[in-house]
């Protein structure tokens, strides 16, 4: 049988790990991307003190990213180190107080218990303990199926009746912890979890106190930084024989009855294919920006509603401040001068500020100079209702939010190390800056992303913008989704798989 010539449009994890499921089944990979280097949205910065990382810096679900490795004959320790962090993060308030969390629930709930007091540390018990249950309940119906559906969430409810109760289907995750914590410092931490897919506590549903669970399972840094992953995985598809062609921006998937028939770069060049994956936003299909044969591919409704952006800054500087981790959260005072903005399109009056020390960490030795840093606040996607602001603005917020904690760094960082919503936008084309794909908010959200099968013969989708969601374990394991779905159509077997379980971004 000759082998099915495949065109991935794409080298984000998503487009990297169909590259990976296909080349399993005996396709011919090749795999085209406009950026300049592999990972999409796993990218990377220069600074005096090495590359640093500018996109997702939480990695769950290790099995997923190592069978990738496994699927074209390497193993993931061979090619890059990783550690598992105890601590799951460090988190600071504006008063002064701090509190860690850990992979191990005891240790989670002695140190709320020290923070909040007895009664908090109970709520705790019973939060996580509701969080393991949905995420049990719902992991292979809903977030590890190729295919979800409301029907088979229903029989998940039917099995295990307590999920009705747990899942708290009319609350949103702000409502939710309302009810749970009395102290406002807990029920902001466990609210910001909603961001992790994009979306505001308010108006996320209850269903996403799940993620704590996922988190909770493991998290892993990857030494030298997440893009590191994304380089080493593309490295290891080219040993094992696909093609890799960056800065190579494909223009236009063609097509005839029905069927995917070749593409086209920018250059004008086609090339003749039998399958295209496609790993960008699904929002680029339907709007034409692959020209209008694919622009029936999907529906392009649920699409319209998109999840967050985010100001992110990545630079290098020393640091002078309280102790930190790898992970370490900074809160404002009251998260609904943050999100209420953005649910408008405008800019947060406060926000809390994500930091990653990306030199520390479990197994790593402490930075002795200038380390590596990243900084992610929320921000509104572009679009009709958004309200653009400086840049210069948008700095001068972070660094006053940081001041607060008593921090600073030098050097200070500049407009040079930030990357706001509306270059993302350009970036990432159709996603009007969104970092997450389409909106989280309401209760079927899930279940309404595109899903690796399209309208289309030949043409499939991968990615953080389809199903199962964004985040990088997510991401691949969409790519997993759409190796099953073109072995399925086209009578191609593919290797035994492991159980996956649902992680963070």
């Amino acid at each position: 049988m000759m082998k099915r010539n495949a065109a991935i449009i794409g080298a984000g994890i998503g487009g990297l790990s169909a590259a990976a499921h296909l080349m399993a089944l005996g396709c011919k990979v090749t795999i085209f991307d406009a950026l300049p280097h592999p990972g999409g949205k796993m990218r990377s910065v220069a600074t005096p003190a090495g590359p640093a990382d500018a996109g997702p810096t939480v990695l769950t679900m290790v099995n997923v990213i190592a069978e990738l490795f496994e699927l074209v004959g390497t193993r993931l320790e061979d090619h890059v180190q990783i550690h598992q962090q105890p601590m799951v993060a460090r988190h600071f308030w504006q008063d002064g107080s701090q509190m860690d969390l850990y992979s191990d629930p005891a240790a989670s709930k002695e140190s709320i218990h020290a923070f909040a007091g007895p009664a908090e540390a109970q709520a705790f018990v019973e939060f996580r303990a509701r969080a393991e249950r949905l995420f049990n309940g719902f992991n292979a119906p809903v977030m590890t199926a190729p295919e979800p559906s409301v029907l088979h969430s229903a029989k998940a409810v039917v099995r295990n009746p307590r999920l009705a109760l747990d899942m708290a289907a009319h609350q949103s995750l702000a409502k939710l912890l309302d009810g749970t914590f009395r102290d406002p410092r807990l029920r902001q931490l466990f609210g910001r979890y909603a961001t992790y897919v994009g979306g505001s506590p308010y108006q996320s549903p209850a269903l996403l106190s799940l993620i704590w669970a996922a988190e909770e399972a493991g998290v892993w840094q990857v030494q030298g930084g997440m893009h590191s992953l994304a380089k080493a995985l593309a490295s290891a598809l080219q040993s094992a024989g696909a093609t890799i062609c960056l800065n190579k921006n494909v223009s236009r998937i063609l097509t005839g009855d029905g069927a995917v028939r070749a593409i086209e770069l920018e250059s004008g060049t086609k090339v003749d294919v039998d399958l295209v994956v496609f790993n960008g936003d699904p929002k680029a299909l339907v709007d034409g920006h692959l020209g209008p044969g694919p622009q029936g591919a999907i529906a392009a409704e649920p699409l319209q509603s998109r999840s967050l952006s985010a100001n992110v800054l990545a630079f290098a500087g020393k640091w002078s401040g309280p102790e930190i981790l790898h992970h370490n959260v900074f809160f404002a005072d009251d998260p609904r001068q943050e999100f209420d903005p953005i649910s408008k399109g405008q800019a947060p009056k406060a926000a809390t500020l994500y930091l990653c020390a990306q030199d520390r960490g479990e197994g790593m030795a402490a930075p002795q100079s200038a380390e590596r840093f990243e900084v992610i606040e929320n921000a509104a996607p572009t679009g009709p209702t958004h309200q653009a602001e400086e840049a210069t603005q948008c700095l001068t917020r972070i660094t006053q939010g940081f001041q607060k904690f008593g921090v600073t760094f030098d050097p200070v960082p500049t407009l040079h190390d930030l990357t706001t919503p509306t270059q993302f936008a350009t970036l990432f084309p159709a996603s009007h800056g969104s970092l997450y794909g389409q909106s989280p908010h309401g209760l079927t959200a899930a279940m309404a992303r595109p899903t690796a099968r399209t309208k289309i013969k030949g043409l499939y989708l991968a990615g953080g913008g389809t199903h199962p969601g964004a985040g990088v374990p997510m991401a691949a394991l969409s790519g997993r989704h759409a190796g099953a779905a073109i072995g399925a159509d086209h009578g191609l077997t593919l290797p035994s798989q492991k159980m996956a379980m649902l992680g963070g971004t």
